[in-house]
């Protein structure tokens, strides 16, 4: 009999193998892999006793904490889902998100409770609200107190199947509202297996939580690196000192995060020097990074670097860069570039770069085509919107919208967009849901938004806007209303003001024109800056 790939193995495993190990090591705390695993069971009976059923969305707005990781386990026990929330979100955000969902309990931290509570009135489905870390002010349940009312003892689980839902994971894209990706027990198993081989996971790890968990549920570390029997380091808040500290007291072997954040590091370490002599691998997806960045990283720091590439549709890694032995005899300039590149696909993964007649380019650096992968991590479809997946999954292949060349060994690299999304600090930000905001601006007549570079967040929202006649807005004042109206990351950071828009004949805005002519003006020759 075929055992179903569902994630529950992955701590079941740990605890079997691995249960007198540190599992966990906190900020106040360290727990054992027994000790873990006894607290989920808590957290499976607590939901169970609040009427938490096979199918039901749970809300998570917290950081990368004990707590969160939990509950990826807690949840799946019961064949619910785990809803993970974008912590740098405005409230009305999350108001769409915890309705369009239909959560039915919402987990969230002291620290970001009154992101809740302006629309706590206007929640339809939210049953009841507990809180991480409560203060003695608020009067929300606190976790703590409410999970210790329940027994360690093994929880009676769910019969689940792979195929059913796991995690909903809310992407901006290239529309207004978010939309709910649906990756499935199957999908994130199996991706987890191919993440793990890439990024050679073993159970001598000690694995720094510094990627957000909610982000693509940590692009799946709190599955492979339990099943492994890693050790855990999470802390809420990571900053330059504090992970340069968890490094040297930790002996941390393997971090992930945004381009922009080992970017800090990097001046960080030029500004203090820390002295660390630990070994460890840094796994980045992002903005593609100039070879010079991947020098530093691995000269200066003497970390591995290892680039890898998804999307939070396939669940979401499909590829990584490492150099293979046919290459280790190019120049070492050349394999730092081929460091920064895509790469080439993960074991269970395919990816071509096709032209618009989906065939394949030429594997020549220069032909370009748009990146489609096919694998089992690539998403069940989109909640509640059955258009948006048939027009990203067609044929069996998702289509990621990424433009890309493939050079002679097979390795892709990233040139553009093919949308419109602009990638800062590594979040995703939909242009249209900015000039949406906008147009909310009494004296705004038009507005297009395109990415402009930036060096400490790769690119930025930059405002193209034509202003209302005899209107006296400045650049100023229009870059607060947006802060005022969006999270911060999302604001626009720059407002050319000009006559009139670039249109097509039938009044499509060519952003093309203004994002092209922005790049010239600028003297820069490719789309990222470091």
């Amino acid at each position: 009999m075929n055992v179903p790939l569902v994630v529950t193995q992955f701590l079941d495993r740990a605890v079997t193998y691995y249960g007198e190990k540190t599992a966990v090591i906190t900020q106040t705390s360290s727990l054992t892999y027994k000790e873990l695993f006894a607290r989920v069971q808590q957290l499976s009976r607590g939901l169970r006793a609040e009427g938490v059923q096979k199918g039901d969305r749970v809300a998570y707005l917290a950081p990368n904490s004990l707590e969160m990781l939990e509950g990826f386990y807690g949840v799946f026990q019961l064949g619910a889902v785990m809803v993970p929330l974008n912590i740098r979100l405005k409230p009305e955000d999350y108001l769409f998100i915890l309705n369009h969902s239909e959560a039915k309990l919402l987990f969230v931290d002291d620290e970001l409770y009154s992101l809740i509570v302006p629309i706590k009135d206007k929640l339809t489905t939210v049953e009841k609200i507990i809180v991480h870390d409560k203060k003695k002010d608020c009067q929300e349940t606190g976790y703590e107190e409410w999970l210790s009312r329940f027994s360690e003892t093994a929880f009676e689980r769910e019969e689940v199947e792979e195929d059913d839902l796991a995690s909903l994971l809310y992407t901006s894209g290239t529309t207004g509202n978010p939309k709910g990706v649906m990756l499935t027990h199957r999908n994130n198993y199996l991706h987890a297996l191919s993440s793990m081989h890439a990024i050679r996971v073993s159970d001598r790890d000690v694995y720094l939580h510094v990627l957000p968990m909610f982000h693509v549920n940590g692009w799946g570390a709190p599955f492979y690196y339990t099943a492994n029997g890693a050790t855990h380091i999470c802390l809420k808040k990571t900053d330059p000192k504090t992970i340069f500290e968890a490094v040297a007291a930790h002996n941390v072997t393997v971090m992930h995060m945004a381009p922009t954040v080992l970017n800090s590091l990097l001046q960080y370490n030029e500004e203090y020097a820390p002295a660390i002599q630990q070994k460890l691998r840094v796994v980045i997806a992002g903005s593609a990074p100039p070879p010079a960045f991947v020098a530093r990283v691995e000269e200066e720091l003497g970390w591995e670097f290892l680039q890898v590439y998804g999307m939070t549709e396939s669940s979401p890694l499909s590829t990584y860069s490492v150099i293979r032995p046919q290459c280790d005899d190019l120049p070492l300039k050349e394999r730092y570039r081929m460091k920064a590149k895509a790469g080439f696909a993960m074991i269970g993964n395919e990816v071509r770069v096709v032209n618009e007649f989906g065939e394949e380019v030429a594997h020549d650096g220069q032909a370009i085509g748009e990146l489609i992968v096919r694998s089992n991590g690539v998403m069940k479809g989109y909640w509640k919107n059955e258009q948006a997946t048939m027009e990203a999954i067609q044929n069996g292949w998702l289509h990621t919208g990424d433009m890309a060349t493939v050079d002679e060994y097979g390795n892709i690299d990233i040139v553009d967009r093919k949308k419109d999304v602009i990638i800062s600090g590594g979040e995703n930000i939909s242009s249209i849901e900015v000039e949406g905001t906008l147009y909310e601006h009494s004296n705004v007549l038009e507005a297009a938004v395109v990415a402009v570079p930036h060096e400490k967040w790769g690119e930025t929202p930059h405002a193209f806007v034509v202003k209302r006649p005899s209107s006296d807005l400045t650049e100023q004042e229009l870059i607060d209303f947006s802060r005022s109206r969006l999270a911060h990351f999302k604001a626009i950071t720059g407002v050319t003001f000009v006559e009139e828009l670039p249109k097509t004949a039938s009044g499509k805005i060519q952003k093309v024109h203004l994002r092209n002519e922005y790049w010239e003006s600028t003297g820069k020759s490719g789309r990222f800056v470091n």
